[in-house]
């Protein structure tokens, strides 16, 4: 039986690779090509107030959270601001290594949030990150074979089997490999149910029937003869190069296929259009699971006034849109969606938006990474999966993460 358990960092010496000085603040933060841009600005608005170092993180998630988990255990105290991917927040706040928001500095990192962002930094009654940039994922099809989009999974698949009889193209595309992108599509499923995979404090396995509903609709989605050929093996950049390669005709998938496809296939990408993410139950718009990254500051950062306002700066709305411009990441604030630079570049705006305002977190639980990775495992191949014993199993397996037992799958 599979089980999982709480890596434990082992404690390594402060020896953090920041700068150091009275107004230095070290930013810790994913690669970005044009983000020291929003830290110059940043910078010479500070006039001197502080000086933000922008210190890159490996490329890779993981690495990302490996890295700066072994220094926050370290209590390395060169750290100020920290970049945290969505799921983290409830494992650096429980595990004590994040500043609470509280009072203006609180009033003014939620200003014109929009409200599945919003719910991304707060754990437990508390918040503990600024917004940085967000996401959410949409459905993507031809126009030229899909009439009407499907407004559900059902209409999808039933969408496809007929394109399929008709001899056109009718493959509809997921990220179905054993990874994060797996755990994301069934994540929205069961929000889109109205289920639970996890209880809202995040101590108890839940996977209720909303969640087994989830499952049978993965299980069918897989055995229907309209999934890639590739499904098993398909992360988000195999399923847009295989809709540019024109036998596709639905892919759910980051808006970041839209200007891909405008250089990958300029003569498809005139009939490339977008839909609000598919749900699970006719009537019910769909809860899709968020994208996007967050701002903390590190509860053993020696200058936290300054690198709160720091973070202020970082996620204000002009910074926002530079980001969503440059970088291709969606901002979070709702006035930023007004913006006229907005509609060249995501023509797909309101529909981002509108998924934005009732979207879906991960689970909060301290124990995310491992229950991600029992969710990953179990659900892989979703062509094997029996939603019943299926669902028996996350409930055990998922519990005992939660509870650190075992090892790591």
């Amino acid at each position: 039986m599979l089980t999982a358990a709480v890596v434990a960092a082992p404690v390594l010496a402060a020896c953090g690779t920041g700068e150091s000085g009275g107004n230095v603040i070290n930013l810790y933060g994913a690669p970005e090509q044009n983000f020291q841009k929003v830290v110059d600005t940043c910078n010479q608005q500070a006039g001197g107030k502080y000086r933000i170092v922008y210190n890159k993180l490996p490329r890779g998630a993981d690495g990302q959270r490996e890295q700066m988990v072994r220094r926050l255990a370290a209590d390395d105290t060169e750290m100020d601001i920290l970049y945290l991917d969505n799921p983290w927040l409830a494992e650096f706040a429980e595990a004590g290594w994040l500043r609470e928001w509280t009072g203006q500095d609180k009033a003014a990192a939620e200003a014109g949030v929009l409200a599945g962002p919003l719910q991304s930094t707060q754990y437990k009654g508390k918040t503990y990150a600024a917004t940085k940039n967000t996401n959410v994922q949409l459905l993507w099809y031809r126009d030229d074979v899909v009439t009407t989009p499907p407004a559900t999974w059902d209409e999808m698949i039933a969408q496809a089997k007929q394109l399929k009889a008709a001899g056109k193209p009718y493959t509809a595309l997921i990220t179905g490999k054993q990874y994060e992108g797996l755990v994301v599509q069934y994540n929205t499923l069961v929000a889109s149910y109205g289920g639970k995979i996890v209880s809202d404090d995040g101590s108890k396995a839940v996977v209720d029937e909303g969640a087994v509903k989830a499952l049978r609709t993965l299980k069918e989605f897989a055995t229907a003869g309209i999934a890639s050929a590739s499904l098993t093996s398909s992360e988000e950049g195999d399923i847009q190069r295989e809709f540019e390669a024109g036998n596709a005709a639905f892919e759910l998938n980051w808006p970041f296929v839209y200007p891909a496809m405008q250089k990958g296939n300029p003569t498809l990408a005139k009939n490339f259009k977008w839909a609000r993410y598919p749900g699970a139950v006719p009537g019910v718009p769909s809860k899709v699971t968020l994208g996007g990254a967050n701002w903390g500051v590190s509860k053993n950062s020696r200058k936290p006034e300054l690198a709160f306002a720091a973070t202020l700066c970082l996620r204000s709305p002009e910074n926002q849109l530079f980001s969503a411009m440059n970088d291709g990441v969606p901002p979070t604030i709702d006035s930023v969606y007004d913006k006229p630079e907005m509609m060249e570049a995501y023509p797909m705006k309101e529909t981002i938006r509108e998924e934005l305002r009732d979207a879906a977190n991960r689970p909060l639980t301290a124990s995310w990474q491992n229950v991600s990775s029992v969710l990953s495992t179990v659900l892989s191949p979703p062509s094997a999966i029996d939603p019943e014993k299926t669902a028996a199993r996350l409930r055990t397996e998922i519990q005992d993460a939660i509870d650190s037992k075992g090892v790591l799958p």
